[in-house]
């Protein structure tokens, strides 16, 4: 399930037993599973081809556990801004209860697939990022 609503793209994705390790909780791998569910979702919803960017940072910080007894995350991916070639997305792991289990942020990059390089983002680009900013928490 998903929902675009106050520019922050909300997903409620299903845990699969095999997602936590033997300690019981979500293993740190699926977290960074969950981020790029979101990232390709909110690239979507901007219009844009998932496969025109590449993954150039991450950073996650872990708050609260999702125990194996948990069947689903929300997720929550929104854009705090863009550069000459980059994205800045914050992303946000819940627990159903609403509880805050990890929060961070990526960044992507314009890729060139033929000159396998980053790219300029066009026009469309930042016209769509700029009708889905949400300005950082301070």
């Amino acid at each position: 399930m998903s929902d675009a609503t106050d520019r922050t793209l909300r997903l409620t994705l299903q845990l699969r037993l095999n997602d936590f390790d033997v300690l019981g909780h979500l293993n740190q791998a699926v977290y960074h599973e969950l981020l790029e569910q979101g990232r390709i979702g909110i690239l979507t919803a901007l219009g844009a081809d998932s496969n025109r960017y590449v993954l150039a940072r991450v950073e996650l910080d872990y708050r609260r556990e999702i125990a194996a007894t948990v069947r689903e995350a929300i997720l929550e991916t929104s854009v705090e801004g863009y550069r000459r070639s980059s994205i800045r997305l914050s992303q946000r792991v819940l627990r159903p209860d609403g509880e805050l289990a990890a929060e961070g942020f990526t960044v992507l990059v314009g890729w060139d697939g033929d000159a396998r390089r980053s790219r300029p983002l066009d026009a469309a680009e930042r016209a769509a990022l700029a009708e889905w900013i949400v300005p950082a928490a301070a």
